[in-house]
């Protein structure tokens, strides 16, 4: 995209959809590498999911509107040790999914109702976030890429990462030495460096699984036996962010 409107939660509509398991948990690539498959569009008030490799295999998911919500069934669903309600849509819509991802899922939505507040440890001011993994965006400078595709045999897209802001300039890794800085008009907060699980392994254009970044990464971005890369930002107002906004640091 190139320009979003920022909310409480991160971007527009960001991890606002969500597939659980018939137990409630949330399913991700880390369970189901076809999920990296799936492109989505927004068109109009329609989100728009098809499969890369076959886009004739699609599905429009109506975006809710606040007096559809009423009507709808809510569900308990489970993200990490959070537990939060949310809007379960008809059942055909979990039926695609079932079958693009051949394991039963149910689609979930997380409508303005629905406060889930980010860790308390690195909250400001109550901060909430959506069906992330904890925080509303991620933010990766580029520099950072470079450093590490510098290292590697073949160099991998940012989007193994899949930050919200990537930016350019800086030292690699200045985005840990960020914490207050201004994108137009708005403030935000760099608060936690982003502990990698095994998704950053996967090629976003096949699925398939590969042994890097991670191998590499553990050489010289292991903390705590954690690997560190990108930092995860709060935002306390809302406005617009743009390719091409400068990044004031404060």
């Amino acid at each position: 995209m190139d320009s979003s409107p920022v909310t409480s939660t991160g971007l527009l509509y960001d991890r606002r959809w969500m597939l659980v398991d018939q137990r409630g948990r949330f399913i991700s690539q880390r369970e189901n590498a076809t999920l990296s498959l799936l492109r989505v569009q927004i068109r109009s008030s329609t989100l728009v999911v098809f499969h890369k490799d076959h886009p004739s295999t699609s599905i429009e998911i109506p975006i809710l509107e606040p007096v559809e919500l009423n009507s709808m069934v809510r569900a308990e669903v489970a993200i990490w040790d959070d537990l939060c309600n949310a809007i379960v849509y008809p059942q055909l819509y979990s039926d695609w999914f079932t079958r693009v991802l051949g394991a039963p899922c149910q689609l979930v939505y997380m409508d303005d109702s629905i406060r889930r507040e980010v860790d308390k440890s690195y909250a400001f001011r109550d901060e909430i976030t959506s069906f992330s993994d904890g925080f509303p965006l991620l933010m990766i400078g580029q520099t950072s890429l470079d450093d590490l595709n510098a290292r590697l045999a073949y160099p991998l897209p940012i989007n193994r990462f899949r930050p919200n802001i990537v930016f350019k300039g800086g030292y690699p890794f200045k985005e840990d030495a960020m914490p207050l800085f201004e994108i137009n008009g708005l403030e935000y907060r760099a608060v936690k460096p982003c502990a990698r699980c095994n998704i950053p392994t996967i090629d976003q254009e096949t699925g398939i699984n590969y042994e890097e970044p991670t191998k590499t990464l553990a050489s010289y971005r292991l903390k705590d036996k954690k690997i560190l890369f990108g930092q995860n930002v709060l935002v306390s107002s809302t406005g617009t962010i743009s390719v091409g906004d400068e990044i004031h640091l404060r």
